[in-house]
């Protein structure tokens, strides 16, 4: 499965490889991107080991990253009894579309588990507990590639609901559009080029009925302008109705017929959507904003002032700076003349 046999010097090496090789799996759907590095030579976290087999999750439905690991190692002819394995997140303990990764590692004679994230599924977890109790060894040792991989996905799945990005695009004076309505275009081609980058990595996109009345948006995932594989869901909230719109142009579509964004999530989670970008406009993004419903913010600013036209929000409700929403972990992208302002509002795994 890998081009060579690396040699790794230690555990944080291997774990690092094991980030490496969970990036190669697709970011969106019900399950996270894990990879997995089997290392011979002792149980010496510290010391170097050969790899002797590696894998990562391919998308919903395949082999999980220990599976595909320990299938890497017999296809090299590599002994992994009494081997080490490294996994970005802790082995689950459920049968869902496939079996238990616990039980196959314990199968396959593995001498110890290190993993670097927790799994907060009610079903799933509890794996490293499992392996304990057959006397293998499980250990969490933290690793921030590995917790930054799984950060939406495990926010999910801790809460039962969809991880919740909003997005707006805006002039520096937080205008969305200007007095005549005109929002064509705020921002320049780059800042374009990253929203269609997230959208191509999210499972849904929502937005409330009066954007789509507004600007007839077509809600697809084009970075390079070519439309990808994967489309998220397109939703709009609201119910009114919107015959003909854009993005009512093939199944891949839905129509939450309420006001509540705890209804929208319930909805969706229930549609195995982990991930959903909230673009629009005030009104939708506000009521996600006013119902604590939001868990990360990417604000795309233009070097453009109008004076005049609706805001990014509407009126949360706050009337003081001590109730200010604090985003942290705040970082600035610069997108050609524009500035992608990207925080939290909530802490990571």
């Amino acid at each position: 499965m890998s081009e060579t046999t690396p040699v790794v010097t230690s555990g944080r090496d291997a774990m690092d490889r094991a980030v490496v090789l969970a990036q190669r799996g697709p970011a969106y759907g019900p399950n996270p991107q894990v990879g997995c590095v089997i290392v011979s030579g002792g149980q010496d976290p510290t010391a170097a080991g050969v790899v002797v087999g590696e894998g990562w999750h391919r998308g919903a439905g395949t082999a999980h990253a220990e599976v595909a690991a320990l299938a890497d190692a017999v296809e090299r002819g590599n002994d992994v009894r009494g081997a080490r394995a490294y996994v970005t997140l802790e082995p689950c303990n459920h049968v869902g579309r496939t079996g238990p990764c616990a039980d196959a590692l314990t199968a396959a004679g593995i001498g110890d588990v290190v993993y670097a994230v927790a799994d907060p599924g009610d079903a799933s977890s509890g794996g490293a507990a499992t392996l304990r109790s057959r006397g293998i060894g499980a250990d969490l040792v933290g690793h921030d590639g590995a917790k930054q991989l799984t950060r939406r996905w495990h926010r999910a799945m801790s809460l039962h609901r969809p991880y919740v990005i909003a997005k707006w695009a805006s002039t520096l004076d937080g205008r969305m559009a200007a007095a005549d309505g005109t929002s064509f275009w705020i921002t320049g081609t780059q800042a374009r080029e990253h929203a269609h980058g997230v959208r191509a990595v999210v499972d849904a996109i929502a937005v409330g009925t009066g954007t789509v009345t507004a600007d007839n948006p077509s809600l697809s995932a084009r970075p390079g302008g070519v439309e990808q594989g994967h489309q998220p869901l397109r939703v709009v909230v609201g119910q009114r109705s919107t015959p003909g719109a854009a993005v009512w142009r093939d199944s891949n579509a839905m129509q939450a017929s309420t006001h509540d964004p705890a209804e929208v999530l319930a909805e969706l989670w229930a549609r195995e959507v982990r991930t959903v970008v909230v673009e629009g406009g005030p009104t939708l993004l506000s009521a996600f904003f006013a119902a604590g419903l939001v868990d990360e913010v990417n604000a795309y600013l233009a070097p453009a002032i109008v004076g005049a036209g609706p805001t990014s929000l509407a009126d949360l409700g706050i009337s003081t700076m001590a109730d200010a929403l604090r985003l942290r972990d705040v970082t600035f992208t610069p997108l050609g003349a524009d500035i992608l302002v990207t925080g939290f509002l909530t802490e990571g795994t």
